[in-house]
């Protein structure tokens, strides 16, 4: 999401590791995304495609943007202490516009002119509301027609008792859907 935010825009679709938060299985050519990332992906309008287990080539381009960053920045910051996450991002990110201002040797442009020429033009502008982080669970009703998530109980229409169900932590609200109907709605602990 930040990172979206930062090139100002969304493009038609976002490579990623196939680490495990995000993917729920990671088969081979059509991997199945956690139902948070789903939303994630849905709420900006592109496609997921995690790249392959152990195939670096899937996404070759940001291992040598990692390189490049090893280099220029996590080098540059190595010797020095940070106090506090905000003096750290705060010298991340005037290393990093030292980086995407310098000229490339074989190109003789920056990484910012690139951008402005080529890719920017090629973004879809980013959604009126940023994503709002969810977190999804499944449970089975009890037979006193609760579901329990976080040690804390919810109730359902009895009707569903022993089946599964969704349930999407958002905040403090928890949503509980059958079906993908929403069967219930209460405002959670804490």
């Amino acid at each position: 999401m930040r990172a979206l935010t930062f090139f100002g825009g969304v493009t038609d679709s976002l490579v990623c590791d196939n680490l495990m938060a995000a993917v729920a299985k990671a088969l081979w050519f059509e991997p199945t995304l956690n139902a948070t990332f789903e939303a994630f992906a849905e709420h900006y309008d592109t496609t997921i495609l995690p790249a392959r287990s152990r195939k670096p080539r899937d996404k070759a381009k940001v291992e040598g943007a990692v390189l490049i960053v090893e280099r220029w920045i996590l080098a540059r910051l190595r010797n020095r202490t940070f106090f506090s996450l905000t003096q750290l991002n705060a010298a991340i990110a005037e290393l990093l516009e030292d980086l995407n201002n310098r000229p490339m040797r074989h190109i003789g442009k920056s990484r910012r002119e690139l951008f402005e020429e080529l890719e920017k033009a090629a973004l879809k502008p980013l959604p009126d509301t940023p994503f709002e982080y969810a977190e999804w669970k499944t449970a089975k009703v009890h037979p006193d027609y609760h579901v329990e998530v976080d040690k804390t109980f919810y109730s359902v229409p009895h009707s569903l008792i022993g089946r599964k169900v969704d349930v999407r932590l958002k905040r403090r609200v928890v949503k509980i859907f059958h079906e993908h109907r929403r069967v219930a709605s209460h405002v959670g602990v804490g």
